[in-house]
């Protein structure tokens, strides 16, 4: 008897909780309403249908294990460095690097350092579970103040929250008020229930392209608004977002480009998440969201392209040199680190060009002023340079013209 009316009563107090945070949310919060709260028009949808594409671009281009673990190592320290500058972190992207690289910083910026270490840490702890791993999972409140923990160790009082709990006080954001503490936990699990109904995943089979980026980009502005931790909220959330990227199947060199985004763009980022909230819809946050995406994307298969130019450019650079061979090999070898040092569109005078490297610079030092010309004329005749009114570029469109060719549409005159 004495445990029924305990059970009820639990059940009671539970079902005036339940109704106390719906009026409390539905009055204060009413942005916070775990509904689908967001369009896309047709300029969004053509931009993710492009932002796809590229994806699967960079996924399907092969490029040497030593690039790709070069391109993802910058990845991650230049996300690491995002997330936290937007918080206010002002380490120098060589001081960033340094911390990769296990060096110590002054004790006056040590906390700075530890700030990225963590993120950087945290980022390669997600990466190698969900990828290298395969251990994915839906989003859960565990997972959420796991992420926490992460960022905020040994911050001590340069953290003001306990990594890993969710906030025991309430907490105001600038002009923004976040919902009561004793509120959180019920909010965090509601909005990890919603997001595993409203977004398909399914562990053995990868994620709806579209599904993926959204609910990575809802997530990181639904935990903003919820504000579940003392400190640390934008870059738990951005984790989140880097997290369920990965598991959505994007390439991790990709995964870290909505914290750069918002921090080139971070008066606007705080714009838009405010301009969100008042309007109850994130249509435009999502928006916003994603041309930042479509624009890194745009940048990361940049690299990789000119990478594979680089490789195809040697190579070919090698078959013009194979096809002069009277050339002798102290002057073919001098000519070829020359061309090959070029960067692609740049704009070199003769003066420049015999500075370009250490080696070459040594070399043209010894020799005389027409050497150097000689060997720029040779260049010219060969294909492998233009000239440029009084400046030389290496004649990369020579390489373009060995691509496949097409038809050429000609236009009509209209009479």
């Amino acid at each position: 008897m004495t445990k029924t009316i305990l059970y009820l009563s639990f059940k009671m107090e539970a079902h005036c909780f339940m109704n106390t945070l719906d009026q409390y949310i539905s009055s204060k919060f009413p942005h916070i309403c775990y509904r689908k709260s967001w369009g896309l028009s047709e300029k969004t949808m053509f931009k993710l249908g492009q932002c796809a594409a590229i994806v699967q671009s960079i996924k399907y281009l092969p490029i040497s294990p030593s690039v790709r673990e070069n391109l993802l190592k910058v990845s991650l320290i230049k996300g690491a460095m995002a997330t936290t500058a937007i918080e206010g972190n002002t380490l120098s992207e060589e001081e960033a690097v340094a911390v990769a690289e296990g060096e110590k910083l002054p004790e006056s910026r040590e906390y700075l350092g530890t700030e990225v270490k963590n993120v950087l840490d945290a980022l390669n702890q997600i990466f190698n579970e969900t990828v290298k791993n395969n251990a994915v999972s839906y989003i859960s409140p565990e997972l959420i103040k796991n992420f926490h923990g992460m960022i905020g160790k040994e911050l001590g009082v340069h953290f003001e929250a306990i990594p890993g709990k969710f906030r025991e006080n309430n907490v105001v954001v600038g002009t923004y008020r976040a919902p009561e503490y004793n509120f959180v936990s019920e909010l965090m699990q509601r909005l990890c229930d919603w997001l595993k109904n409203e977004f398909k995943f399914r562990h053995d089979e990868e994620q709806d392209f579209l599904d993926a980026v959204i609910e990575s980009i809802v997530t990181h502005v639904y935990v903003a608004w919820i504000h579940p931790f003392g400190d640390g909220n934008g870059r738990t959330a951005r984790l989140l977002e880097f997290y369920l990227l990965l598991r959505g199947g994007m390439p991790n060199i990709c995964s870290h480009i909505l914290s750069n985004h918002y921090n080139e763009t971070r008066s606007e980022y705080y714009r838009q998440l405010d301009h969100a909230g008042k309007t109850r819809q994130l249509t435009d946050f999502i928006d916003y969201a994603v041309q930042g995406f479509l624009d890194g994307l745009s940048d990361v298969l940049w690299n990789i392209q000119k990478h594979q130019m680089n490789n195809s450019w040697k190579n070919y650079v090698y078959d013009i040199f194979d096809a002069h061979k009277k050339i002798n090999k102290p002057k073919r070898n001098r000519m070829r680190s020359l061309v090959l040092n070029l960067e692609f569109f740049k704009e070199y005078s003769l003066e420049e060009i015999q500075l370009i490297n250490v080696d070459l610079a040594a070399q043209y030092k010894i020799l005389s002023k027409r050497t150097i010309d000689r060997d720029v004329a040779d260049l010219v005749s060969m294909g492998l340079m233009e000239m440029k009114g009084n400046k030389y570029i290496s004649q990369i469109s020579s390489l373009v013209k060995q691509l496949p060719t097409k038809r050429q549409i000609q236009q009509k005159v209209s009479s």
